[in-house]
């Protein structure tokens, strides 16, 4: 009885993240089918995968599996894919700016984040973008809280240096 309620929560918290998980791995991808393979795969394997034992990280699993399948694809591939620029547009805008406040042009956001490695585009991509608090994002990249600031920090810097470029 346990297993059917944790595949139930599953199915639904599945179905109520969908889009923010294709966007998780569209990150990765930069396309629209090679991120539907990668969330396919990842989401064959929550469904294969033993139950949770603490049901309330859920969510965090989730994001993990999706995270660590898509690696495991970048590593088969052995490259980098850039961002495309769907993905932007796929992205709500999560407040209103000021009037006149600089924004950033697209384009160069999207080159600024290419030029980040993995392990900072990641952290970036989770936290902005995903809109992942600092600690969802250290369980998410099984990570301590402090590395996750400390790399966020320095993906910020380089954004700056590279936009300044």
């Amino acid at each position: 009885m346990a297993n059917q309620q944790f595949y139930q929560r599953l199915a639904a918290h599945l179905r109520a993240e969908q889009d923010r998980l294709y966007r998780l791995a569209f990150s990765y991808a930069g396309n629209e089918q090679d991120a539907m393979d990668i969330l396919q795969t990842a989401l064959v394997k929550a469904l294969t995968a033993a139950p949770l034992r603490e049901p309330q990280y859920l969510g965090t699993w989730v994001y993990r599996i999706v995270v660590n399948t898509a690696l495991d694809w970048l590593r088969l591939r052995k490259r980098f894919v850039p961002v495309d620029d769907g993905y932007f547009d796929a992205v709500p805008a999560t407040s209103e700016r000021a009037p006149g406040e600089d924004v950033l042009p697209r384009e160069d956001l999207k080159q600024a984040l290419d030029s980040l490695p993995t392990e900072y585009k990641t952290i970036v991509v989770l936290r902005y973008f995903e809109e992942l608090k600092l600690q969802e994002v250290a369980d998410v990249l099984e990570l301590n809280v402090n590395t996750v600031k400390t790399r966020l920090y320095a993906a910020l810097r380089m954004l700056r240096l590279e936009m300044e470029v």
